[in-house]
């Protein structure tokens, strides 16, 4: 039987609370992350089982052992089949290497699983009590318009999504800021960092505590549980053997989706490797090399643009999960076992020049195409490789997580392989629509002002 998970704070400064609590409060009271206290282990059996299973039923059998008795199996049901009505591919590339494309969600991102389910997941909770929410928060590209289009139109919640002005494309502008209703978008004239510094303050700014505030950001663990499932998902359909230990190429910036890996790996999925290919904000690949942590501010632009993060969110929660304690500053006042991170994770960082010649060598070689942050993935594994020479690669099952659909890129496509990536159905019809977003100063109290006028 299901028991109630306890979540605590990776400041380890605030009482440990219940998922509802950490879901809808999105930061802990002492700035910290919320993780779970403990997390299920699944046998090799149980995980097996998901190969015959959809998505959406694999979902739920994840999310119900994270969760607990905290929402019946009726309605987390519902909800995960509500939230999953959509494929995901897993394209042979050659031998055993696959991509798994995350990009056929109605925004056509990796971050419609986590947005979505959250959404729902929140809603639940509000409307039971008929409570109303403010959801804060930030974005390099496509959390932005996952978090826009999941809960667009829900009575219970409202959305003031944060964007760096200069730093998105004009496709993933125009998905966030051509919804309205209790959609609000601000441009923000500064990085990304900058964007998730502004509403880390607003949480904890006792002046606003009479506004209820939470965010979608992969910050929040509503965000993160989700992510894990895709794992368990792509191992159970392309594994040979309960034995069987992937490797899995994951495209880092904020390490949310690194996070949901490990999750998932700390639930029993068998996995040999992460790599973890960031692109040219390269904090984490040198982290690792030298023992030393250090920000990247401003962070560096590149065309893997939901990447270009010079601290992340995220990595306060690795550090946890081996032992160390990093505040939101990202000052490290307990090292991690860093030796076991070495073992566990193969960093490695791709220049623009790198990310584009990938592009146009996985279409030359293999006709796949990859948009950039799948190709700094794709070119993770190339490096894993090149640096373990004696590795028979075309026997090891590897992952490699696409994260968003070609056709968000189209100009890169054009200079790199002179062509135009077909539209899919959800990015269709979006140049005539019309926009509305607020520029907005990189200044706190002109979004305190903000959030104060608009609640």
């Amino acid at each position: 039987m299901e028991k109630n998970q306890s979540y605590y704070s990776t400041n380890f400064q605030s009482p440990h609370t219940t998922f509802k609590e950490a879901l809808l409060k999105g930061l802990a009271p002492d700035g910290g992350l919320y993780m779970p206290a403990s997390l299920p282990l699944l046998s090799s059996r149980e995980i097996e089982s998901f190969s015959g299973k959809d998505y959406h039923e694999i979902a739920f059998l994840i999310l119900n052992k994270l969760i607990g008795k905290e929402i019946d199996k009726e309605n987390l049901q519902t909800i995960c089949h509500d939230a999953y009505n959509f494929d995901v591919p897993l394209e042979k590339v050659c031998d055993r290497k696959f991509i798994m494309r995350l990009d056929q969600g109605p925004t056509a991102s990796f971050k419609d699983f986590a947005a979505r389910m959250m959404s729902r997941l929140m809603q639940y909770y509000l409307s039971v009590n008929n409570q109303h929410l403010t959801i804060l928060t930030a974005t390099s590209g496509d959390t932005g318009s996952a978090v826009a289009s999941a809960f667009y139109g829900l009575k219970n919640i409202n959305v003031i999504i944060l964007f760096p002005a200069n730093e998105v494309t004009v496709m993933q502008r125009k998905q966030m800021t051509t919804l309205q209703k209790n959609i609000q978008v601000i441009a923000i004239d500064g990085k990304f960092d900058d964007c998730q510094r502004l509403v880390k303050k607003a949480f904890i700014d006792p002046s606003l505590s009479m506004i209820p505030l939470s965010s979608a950001n992969s910050i929040n663990i509503g965000r993160l549980l989700p992510q894990s499932v895709y794992y368990f998902y792509s191992w159970s359909k392309l594994s040979e053997s309960a034995e069987d230990k992937a490797i899995f190429s994951v495209p880092s910036g904020n390490f949310g989706d690194l996070m949901g890996g490990l999750i998932a790996r700390n639930m029993g999925l068998p996995v040999s490797k992460f790599i973890a290919a960031t692109n040219e904000n390269d904090e984490f690949p040198e982290f690792l090399r030298t023992g030393n942590y250090k920000p990247i501010n401003p962070s560096r632009n590149c065309i893997s643009s939901a990447m270009n993060v010079g601290h992340p969110s995220n990595l306060a929660r690795i550090v946890t999960i081996y032992g160390g304690v990093m505040d939101e500053t990202g000052k490290i006042t307990k090292a991690p076992d860093l030796k076991k991170m070495r073992e566990d994770f193969f960093a490695v960082s791709a220049t623009d020049k790198k990310t584009r010649e990938t592009i146009a060598d996985s279409y030359k070689s293999y006709r796949i195409l990859l948009e950039p942050h799948g190709a700094v993935a794709w070119y993770g594994i190339n490096e894993y490789f090149r640096h373990n020479k004696g590795f028979d690669s075309g026997k090891q099952l590897c992952i490699s997580l696409e994260t968003a659909h070609p056709a968000k890129f189209p100009e890169e496509f054009r200079q790199i392989i002179n062509i135009d990536p077909p539209l899919p159905p959800s990015l269709t019809g979006l140049a005539s629509k019309s926009e509305n977003y607020f520029p907005l100063e990189n200044d706190y109290q002109a979004l305190k002002e903000f959030i104060l006028k608009n609640n």
